[in-house]
């Protein structure tokens, strides 16, 4: 009997059609969980979130201050609706539907730069979890700078074709003279603590201490973070791509692209840090003749050029593609949030050099607040940002959090069992990430990925930031040591020679040229008297050495703000004679560790209780390189 096999009949037209394209609203409405919409609470701090990095991005690119109100209204118990109003340039009426309909439309994604967002997803996928979850269309208003007219648009987004769809669109008068306000209604929920919208808003707040933000919440209650800096930040510059910093897809499609007419020219116009004369160095080595045409570049053509680049002395990326905060706006920041909890110290902000990551640059930067009201029965809060937003989920999974767990911070005072892990005590640790192409762990973009190069950053400059503190809680032990042989030598030396002259019958000497003989020094010393939050400060400096002193005092209270002048000079001290001024702290806790003082004008030899003033006075940030320990 012959063998024989039955083939499978051909599909029918039919049945082939089954496969087709699905558009990337498509993906993204299936698999939102990977934007971080992936339960009620996180899907109204997203929106949020996307709405108010768009808004102050905008500001800032257009170096305007901004000011920007969020408002959380309860629609019913699982439905909000959420309205971000700001101040910014507003949108091209012409340019709404794809702003806001169509994910992965924005100016940011090509551009070499340090930005809140880049690749034009959020504040359209936010939209379009409004609509799938409740059905309503989301409500843009803007005006332009100089436009007489405002428009407001009704609009949805066309989830098959990835495009907005505008329902309505009707000019009107708005009182403002230029912004943009965007209305979602999604279901959701609201919920108070560390990872809410309030602390997303505050600690934003901290990082952008030139915005003004108003919050409202569900139940009315107004929130309001004022400016504490009038200036906009300088905006990063957008920079091309450094040879480093690329793989070999994304080189074939530039070189396929390119409108140069040959390889030299194409290596000179589309790669930071390569000029002509490197250029004719990495066609040496890659053994490529610069008269080839950039698009006829194949696959082993561009591998000998990426080898090439490691082979030749490249300059670093450039860094003015990159907007680190600053130490004003880190010290100004986290006093304008913290100061309710009156912390005895800030510490000078952190700023390390620029370095690179696979061709891209980045920088870190760090601060320290400490003591007052800060709960020292709880976890170190560790406040973390990567290009001046805030990360508040996925904490554990940071390569920020790993670094602050491995370093022991048992010497000052903290509770952490063996010297690792997140510690216990009353500290706030802020760290900025900021950086072209930053290593996140997912998509949602709420944690770093534990790559060297970065936590070997990190790690430096929390060794530098805590030096700072280190010295402060040096400085507060001496501060006490040497109050203490103060009220010796100005209690215990009269007592004594009271009772002596008391025993022998002889008239009490003048006790204050002895001591003068015996110390011979000059004593800085602080009473203070705390009302209010409020500390009244009256500083003394006695004179106890042998001959006239005159000296130039500087206060510097490590925390709360200081109302005075911000230097005394004493003019001649006699021996055994003394000078005083007096000035008010504000802000400050109960425990108000008292105010460090510097010295300018006397041998620092005969000075007890102040400390010569640094040469650094009044820069503010640690620039310094990694402090071995």
């Amino acid at each position: 009997m012959p063998f024989t096999i039955d083939l499978p009949m051909p599909k029918k037209p039919a049945e082939l059609s089954r496969n087709r394209e699905i558009s990337i609203s498509e993906f993204f409405e299936k698999n939102r969980h990977i934007l971080g919409f992936d339960s009620p609470t996180k899907a109204l701090f997203m929106t949020v979130k996307e709405a108010l990095d768009n808004s102050v991005d905008a500001c800032e690119e257009h170096s305007i201050l901004p000011e920007i109100v969020v408002t959380i209204e309860r629609i019913s118990p699982e439905e909000f609706t959420v309205t971000i109003l700001d101040n910014g340039p507003g949108v091209p009426p012409l340019e709404v539907q794809s702003v806001f309909g169509k994910l992965l439309y924005g100016s940011r994604f090509h551009a070499m730069r340090q930005s809140r967002g880049q690749q034009g997803i959020g504040i359209t996928a936010a939209i379009l979890y409004g609509q799938i979850t409740t059905g309503k269309h989301a409500i843009i208003k803007t005006k332009g700078t100089g436009d007489e007219v405002a428009f407001m648009f009704e609009l949805s987004i066309d989830i098959s074709k990835n495009e907005g769809v505008i329902h309505e669109r009707k000019p009107f008068i708005w009182d403002r003279e230029h912004g943009t306000s965007v209305s979602v209604t999604l279901k959701a929920k609201y919920q108070t603590g560390r990872q809410s919208v309030f602390e997303y808003l505050r600690e934003t707040a901290v990082a952008n201490p030139h915005m003004d933000l108003k919050f409202v919440d569900p139940d009315g209650k107004i929130y309001h973070f004022s400016r504490s800096v009038n200036t906009p930040p300088v905006p990063s510059v957008p920079a091309k791509p450094h040879p480093l910093g690329l793989e070999l897809g994304e080189i074939q499609q530039m070189a396929a692209l390119s409108q140069e007419r040959d390889l030299a020219h194409f290596l000179t116009s589309s790669f930071n840090r390569v000029s002509t004369n490197v250029a004719n160095e990495i066609l040496e080595k890659s053994g490529l003749s610069k008269d080839l045409e950039p698009a006829s570049l194949s696959t082993s053509n561009i591998k000998s050029l990426m080898s090439a680049f490691r082979e030749v002395k490249l300059m670093p990326p450039p860094v003015d593609c990159l907007s680190p905060l600053g130490p004003e706006f880190i010290r100004k920041g986290l006093r304008n949030v913290y100061e309710n909890q009156h912390p005895s110290f800030y510490s000078r902000p952190v700023l390390r050099p620029p370095s690179v990551y696979n061709g891209n640059p980045f920088q870190i930067e760090a601060g320290i607040v400490y003591g007052g009201d800060i709960p020292a029965d709880e976890p170190v809060k560790i406040i973390r940002f990567v290009n001046k937003v805030p990360l508040l989920f996925q904490q554990g999974a940071c390569a920020i959090t790993r670094t602050v767990s491995e370093l022991d911070w048992r010497q000052f005072g903290l509770d952490q069992k063996q010297g690792t892990g997140i510690p216990y005590g009353p500290m706030i640790i802020m760290v900025h990430v900021c950086g072209t192409k930053i290593p996140y762990t997912s998509e949602s973009k709420e944690a770093i990925a534990d790559v060297d190069v970065i936590t070997t950053e990190i790690t430096s400059a929390l060794r530098n930031v805590s030096r700072d503190l280190r010295r402060f809680l040096n400085k507060r032990e001496k501060r006490n040591q040497i109050n203490e042989k103060f009220k010796l030598i100005r209690e215990l030396l009269p007592s004594i020679s009271g009772k002596v002259s008391s025993v022998l019958g002889l008239p009490e000497p003048p006790i204050d040229p002895v001591i003068s003989k015996i110390a011979n020094v000059v004593f800085v010393t602080e009473e203070f008297e705390i009302k209010d939050n409020t500390a009244s400060v009256k500083c003394t400096i006695f004179n106890y050495t042998r001959q006239s002193r005159s000296l130039v005092i500087y206060p510097n209270p490590p925390a709360g703000d200081m109302d005075g002048p911000q230097s005394y000079e004493t003019g001649p001290i006699e021996t055994s004679q003394s000078f005083s001024f007096t000035f008010s702290v504000s802000g400050i806790s109960k425990n108000y560790d008292g105010t460090d003082y510097y010295f300018t004008g006397i041998d620092p030899v005969h000075v007890q209780g102040a400390e010569p003033l640094p040469a650094d006075w009044g820069i503010g940030a640690i620039t310094v390189e990694e402090v071995k320990e």
